[in-house]
């Protein structure tokens, strides 16, 4: 069920990020803004460890994650989405089993409704808005300017891109990316795993690719 970020994890706990790229940096950023957590380290790939991530140390990659999570079990996947979410919807699974717990992070640069819900594992961006009676799922990236209006549903694993306007009551599927500045008209369907191009108009309801099989 989707969970109020009011109901985050408290102050000053560690946290761990996992991937260290672009879309880590831009995260970093956030929860530093939000002072809610401190970063226990990055995880990465195995020729990364002890490398920086904007003074952040890469400490171990995919393999060190059971042991870490003993010590950290808060974790934010920082691993990017654009052309694919599996690996991003992977991770998630993985961990979830592992019994990592998946904290909201939502900027304080943002606006979050009473009224909305975000689920597990969510990071909402930089001045992005979520109105009332909306519901976003779990492990979604609300991105920077992003805006997801009154009761549209975007669901688990989804990619909303910078500048994206979800209008009112759309449901974006499963998986689905949704790229800079694209528009929805009221009330449509995207289905699940699609990629949905910058700058699109996005007037019909959008049909459902074959669904994705967790193969690296």
């Amino acid at each position: 069920m989707p969970i109020n970020p009011e109901a985050e994890t408290p102050s000053s706990c560690p946290i761990l990020l996992v991937g260290g790229g672009g879309h880590c940096k831009s995260c970093i950023d956030v929860i530093g803004q939000e002072g809610k957590f401190q970063i226990a380290g990055i995880v990465d790939l195995p020729e990364k460890r002890g490398l920086l991530v904007l003074g952040h140390p890469v400490i171990g990659c995919d393999e060190d994650l059971p042991n870490l999570l003993k010590s950290c079990p808060n974790v934010l996947i920082t691993l990017g989405q654009i052309k694919s979410p599996v690996r991003r919807m992977k991770l998630f699974n993985d961990l979830q089993k592992m019994g990592a717990q998946f904290p909201v992070i939502q900027s304080p640069l943002a606006y979050i409704s009473p009224y909305a819900q975000i689920a597990d594992g969510t990071i909402i961006m930089h001045h992005a808005l979520i109105n009332a009676g909306a519901t976003v799922g779990k492990n979604c990236i609300i991105n920077t300017k992003a805006l997801v209006e009154h009761d549209a549903v975007i669901e688990d694993h989804c990619h909303i891109s910078t500048g994206a306007i979800i209008n009112g009551g759309v449901r974006i599927g499963t998986g689905t990316f949704i790229g800079s500045n694209t528009v929805t008209k009221e009330y449509i369907e995207i289905g699940d795993n699609l990629v949905i191009g910058l700058g699109s108009k996005a007037t019909h309801h959008i049909k459902n690719l074959q669904p994705l099989i967790f193969e690296l």
